[in-house]
């Protein structure tokens, strides 16, 4: 199979040979009520033909074709029509007229609050798997890459997506429809985990940064929806390595490229680049683990289809440093964690219903362990243990009404059971939580559309059910110009780690209010967003300590008396036209929130939030050299801190500050010496990335000592972080994405 390349280099030849001899010169004009239609795809059917009209709806081309023809007409606005001609000898003049149709692409799609990346026919389409790999600074990470978009605090010092004010746990992460429970590594404080999940597993990405659907719930702020990939074009084998990593994989598609298998393995350790890099962590056990995965697609001769992926991990880590308290040299802690994940999808057409239905296992243990040292003696290590098994099910039946209007509903169920054994506390938490939904698109027409929807949750450890109702409406102002406006009622369990006692607890719950405008055109996208979000029943908690050590502090939930709120406004620019072979976006969010939650004494601004963050991605490949040059660079004002304790069963704060401004400028270069190569059976991927290339010395936070008078800070493992790496495709030639998507 040629590649991409090939092909557009034979295509260039073939033009210029038909250029060089053709007799015969087809035009027109294409027009709808008497007015010319700009962008509509003239073909000669079954061949490479045909030109695109211009501004005022002419076309015109040469062909050497003779004989009768079919000419095509294709616009995403109009049905599409065929007119039969007959080449002979002398210039034709063809005209056509044609039909509005109201259709899936042209009809306003109602994404107020939303980024989406799985159909890049949409407005916000923003995001590809090419645009994540070829972000610096990203490491190759989703949830990294959404770290450059609007709405997404820069949060360094642990996971998640913290979203327009929220914590990384009010974000939920979706695969297929099902629930990702632990989407990241298990981690130490003061040092984020990384993606389980590789980000060529997925063909695109829906991120909602508020007002999401109905379909998904238990997320107080936002909703990723990730969409895994159907049946790879061939078969493949590929192999990565780098100081850090080693891994290979495969994919095996059969003759009738309705079924296929894969499967993958890992191994990664940082001891390497530790030796060489000055890391500010002192690692006693550098970050270390295993990792693994399988899948399978069928095709179903009656058109469904079924997708498996599976995966495991483990890792490792060890980490030392300087006691706050003084009759300790050093505090220790030491990680052990491992992880299995498993979905199962199937999709189905039914006469008119569209049937997706999806399940999901996972288990996930995080086995930490904390001691101190002093004069090199190492006392007892104390234990804390967590375990989880969860089980997601969903079903969805979705009916098209019309072309643009659709109704879905259908059910959900997640079950989750943990333990917790630290010190005196032993937990065994269980709960199943119900779901049922039902959404309506309505599009009234090209300039017009609604989306109407309603969920019902019920938990069975709260015993406590809710209604939330969806609500959103969008209308076209100009051609490209479109604007929304939405609102939602969501609702959240308590996270389980804070539910440590008889505490009679509800649902967490916020509204959400967004308004956008949007301008998209070829190549560039404009997006304006103003929100304001509402926060009730959010969980207070106290401090308590069960060993008489402070890292095993835990907090536990005693009331749903919290509230809060965040406001704020965001604007998205991306332009992939102005400058020849360069793609660029610019960020800036303003955010003002506050939040009495947790252990906060009152109502203060949360520190994970930062009032302004802007950032900038910048990438131009260079085809001469067979190469991807890329910056990012990302400014957040001073996030707040606190030193909050409990006394005498009150929260009070000895300390609190503000951060200084977080900066950071990386820079990453990929080469593809296979580029332009003919026959090549092996195509290669060069990597070079250097994150944080002036070295800025960025703190997250600071730890306290027990009485407050002392304190060190939170800061990354290393401030300049230099990756080099390889991959090597057998089978496919991976370098057209780099081509098409001008790394």
């Amino acid at each position: 199979m040629k590649t991409k390349f090939h092909q557009i280099i034979i295509l260039l030849f073939f033009f210029s040979f038909v250029q060089n001899f053709a007799q015969v010169k087809i035009s027109g004009k294409v027009t709808f009520r008497n007015k010319g239609i700009p962008e509509v795809n003239v073909t000669l059917k079954d061949t490479y033909d045909g030109a695109t009209t211009d501004a005022n709806g002419n076309f015109s081309f040469e062909t050497s074709e003779k004989g009768i023809q079919k000419l095509t007409f294709t616009h995403a606005k109009y049905y599409e029509i065929e007119k039969q001609i007959n080449i002979e000898d002398k210039d034709q003049t063809i005209n056509a007229e044609l039909k509005e149709q109201i259709n899936e692409i042209d009809a306003v799609v109602v994404s107020a609050g939303s980024i989406e990346a799985s159909d890049k026919k949409r407005a916000t389409a923003l995001l590809t798997p090419i645009d994540i790999y070829t972000t610096a600074g990203a490491d190759g990470q989703i949830s990294s890459a959404l770290n450059f978009l609007p709405g997404v605090q820069k949060v360094g010092e642990t996971e998640g997506l913290f979203v327009r004010g929220g914590t990384g746990t009010e974000s939920k992460i979706f695969m297929d429809g099902s629930l990702i429970n632990n989407y990241f590594s298990n981690s130490v404080p003061g040092i984020a985990g990384r993606d389980r999940f590789n980000t060529s597993l997925f063909k695109g990405n829906v991120f909602s940064s508020g007002g999401y659907s109905a379909l998904y719930g238990q997320a107080l702020s936002g909703a990723l929806m990730l969409e895994s990939v159907d049946l790879p074009d061939q078969s493949s084998y590929d192999f990565g390595v780098s100081p850090i990593f080693l891994n290979g994989s495969f994919q095996k598609l059969n003759k009738d490229k309705n079924s296929s298998y894969g499967a993958s393995l890992g191994y990664s350790n940082l001891n390497l680049m530790q030796q060489i890099f000055n890391f500010n962590a002192d690692f006693i056990d550098a970050p270390n683990g295993f990792n693994g995965d399988a899948n399978f697609r069928i095709k179903t001769k009656s058109g469904g289809f079924f997708k498996y992926y599976g995966m495991f991990d483990t890792n490792r880590i060890g980490i030392r440093t300087e006691s706050l308290e003084p009759e300790y040299d050093f505090s220790l802690v030491k990680l052990k964690g491992k992880n299995t994940y498993h979905n199962l999808s199937f999709k189905q057409k039914f006469g008119k219903y569209l049937l997706n239905a999806g399940t999901s296992y996972s288990y996930n243990q995080s086995d930490l362990k904390f001691s101190t040292e002093k004069n090199d003696v190492q006392s007892n290590e104390s234990q804390v243990l967590n375990d989880g098994n969860y089980i997601n099910f969903k079903a969805v039946v979705d009916r098209k009404i019309n072309k643009i209007s659709a109704l879905r509903g259908g059910f959900e169920l997640n079950y989750a059971q943990e333990t917790l054994n630290v010190g005196e506390v032993n937990k065994n938490y269980r709960d199943l939580i119900s779901s049922a939904f039902m959404e309506t698109d309505l599009g009234f027409s090209n300039h017009l559309s609604a989306k109407i929807g309603v969920r019902a949750e019920s938990s069975s450890y709260l015993n406590k059910t809710n209604i939330a109702p969806r609500f959103a409406l969008a209308y076209r102002l100009a051609k490209d110009w479109t604007t929304s406006f939405a609102y939602g009622l969501f609702f959240q369990n308590p996270e389980s780690k804070y539910i440590n006692s008889s505490a009679n607890l509800d649902f967490q719950k916020s509204q959400h209010y967004i308004f956008q405008i949007q301008r998209a055109t070829d190549g560039r996208s404009l997006r304006f967003e103003a929100f304001y979000k509402k926060y009730d029943e959010l969980i207070k908690t106290q401090n308590i300590n069960p060993n008489s050590n402070q890292n095993q502090q835990i907090q536990t939930a005693f009331n749903n008396n919290g509230n809060g709120f965040a406001k704020g406004i965001e604007l998205f620019w991306r332009d992939k036209k102005t400058f020849e072979n360069i793609d660029y976006w610019i960020s800036y969010s303003f955010l003002d929130s506050k939040r009495d939650f947790l252990n906060y004494p009152f109502s203060l601004k949360p520190n994970f939030a930062s009032e302004h963050t802007i950032s900038a991605v910048a990438k131009r490949f260079i085809p001469k050299w067979k190469t991807g040059v890329n910056l990012s660079y990302t400014y957040a004002k001073g996030r707040p801190f606190y030193d909050i304790v409990t006394q005498n069963n009150m929260n009070i704060i000895r300390t609190e500050g503000k951060l200084k401004n977080y900066n950071a400028l990386n820079l990453s270069f990929n080469y593809l010496p296979n580029l332009g190569k003919k026959d090549a059976k092996a195509f290669t991927i060069l990597v070079l990335s250097i994150s944080n290339v002036l070295g800025t010395k960025n703190v997250y936070g600071y730890n306290f000592s027990q009485n407050g008078n002392r304190s060190s800070a939170v800061v990354p493992p290393v401030n300049t972080f230099v990756f080099v790496g390889m991959f090597i495709s057998f089978g496919v030639d991976k370098t057209q994405d780099a081509i098409n998507n001008n790394l």
